[in-house]
């Protein structure tokens, strides 16, 4: 995949990969900001502001409609450890995106009402998404297990309704002038729309924005888990659940694709061992899986199940040691691992027809490694593992004293 890197004089990186295989563009704008960036007690803020970039600015009172008139829709997420805001509309009227984007940059509307329409807004989200929905707070629960420091042991949402409601329009504006600078921006665009044209047009709109310090991440390191950890609880949902959070390596770790891989082995199909082996010779579970998280710092291996009735907690945990022993007493077949490869390059391959998902992939390659043509090896990354290299991770990975568990119990059933 051809990509096209460059560097505005205020320090926005452009992206640019041509799809001429279709009319649309896609406008991906990736801020290195997320809710690690938040301090204890404040958290939420990044997710609030996501929401606030999208009330208006000082000459587009309304973000969404010139871009529904010039055909196009937007969205954004956060995470972590980034913001993404996304535009998808007829390539000749990529002006209109590149126009909204630097104005809501340069100069963010902050109004009382607006403010408090979107506190609103999300801890309604809030309380649909994590305190009314059955399991909705389980991984904050594991979060809050599994980290002691770093701030991944809060959720991108925030810890609490009443966090969210209590940051001041002050304190929202000085965290969007901190991190919504153009050196901690990456943008891409991406469709049928010349290289050169791109640069251009991105010199015009973005060029001109000021040039304003990159905030310095000082981090908390997370000190290393030297025991087991178990919190249990009981909740008003149907099945009892059961979460392992193992600590694992961050994306960007040389041991990720490894890690990545183990979980693939152990959930991803009707061949994975958890299905052969567990699902479909027992009936201890009616689900279980694994996976990572896929964070930029050290994150977390997940094994999730929920039992069948009349379960116990301890018959559960043992059907997961008995795959974790045996995968680390005799290793992963080379047959396994090519399945999982395949399957993998199967994935990326697929998600690289839209081309609004090859530029925000590549806003996180460029955001993670600084070289966006690192998608072009990621496939290759799992097809060089050898199965000493998993067994090696896997020792190290499956280490019961780096483990944390949460047993999400159902309010009735026998402990």
């Amino acid at each position: 995949m051809e990509v096209t890197t460059h560097l505005l004089s205020n320090g926005i990186t452009l992206l640019h990969h041509y799809d001429g295989a279709t009319r649309m563009v896609a406008l991906h704008l990736q801020y290195d900001v997320g809710a690690r960036d938040e301090r204890p007690g404040h958290t939420g803020l990044a997710h609030l502001l996501e929401h606030l970039m999208f009330t208006g600015s000082a000459h587009v009172a309304s973000y969404d409609a010139p871009l529904q008139a010039a055909g196009g829709v937007s969205n954004a997420w956060t995470s972590n450890d980034i913001t993404c805001y996304y535009d998808v509309l007829p390539a000749h009227n990529i002006e209109t995106a590149l126009w909204t984007e630097s104005d809501r940059l340069l100069d963010l509307t902050l109004s009382d009402e607006s403010i408090a329409t979107q506190k609103s807004v999300v801890t309604e989200e809030f309380k649909e998404r994590f305190l009314n929905a059955p399991y909705g707070d389980v991984f904050h629960l594991v979060a809050h297990l599994a980290y002691k420091v770093h701030p991944y042991r809060w959720p991108t949402i925030g810890n609490s309704v009443q966090e969210i409601e209590s940051f001041t329009k002050q304190e929202i504006g000085e965290f969007y002038r901190k991190h919504y600078v153009p050196g901690n921006l990456v943008m891409c665009i991406s469709g049928n729309i010349a290289c050169d044209k791109a640069v251009a047009l991105a010199e015009k709109w973005m060029g001109s924005v000021p040039v304003r310090p990159v905030p310095v991440r000082n981090l908390p390191q997370e000190p290393e888990q030297k025991g087991p950890r178990l919190v249990e609880v009981k909740r008003a949902v149907p099945m009892n659940m059961i979460v392992r959070a193992y600590r694992m390596c961050g994306r960007g770790d040389a041991d990720y694709h490894a890690c990545d891989m183990l979980s693939d082995v152990l959930a991803n199909g009707k061949s994975s061992r958890f299905y052969a082996n567990v699902l479909s010779q027992t009936q201890l579970f009616t689900e279980l899986d694994a996976a990572v998280a896929g964070s930029n710092d050290p994150g977390l291996f997940y094994v999730r199940g929920r039992l069948a009735d009349g379960v116990s907690w301890q018959q559960a945990e043992d059907a997961i040691d008995d795959q974790l022993r045996l995968l680390l007493e005799h290793g992963v077949s080379r047959d396994e691992m090519e399945k999982c490869a395949n399957k993998a390059e199967s994935t990326m391959l697929f998600e690289n027809v839209s081309y609004s998902t090859v530029a925000s992939k590549l806003c996180q390659f460029h955001l993670l490694t600084g070289q966006a043509s690192d998608i072009n090896t990621e496939a290759e990354r799992y097809r060089r593992l050898r199965p000493d290299d998993l067994m090696r991770v896997a020792k190290k990975l499956f280490d019961p004293n780096h483990c944390s568990t949460v047993h999400y119990g159902a309010q009735g059933s026998a402990d």
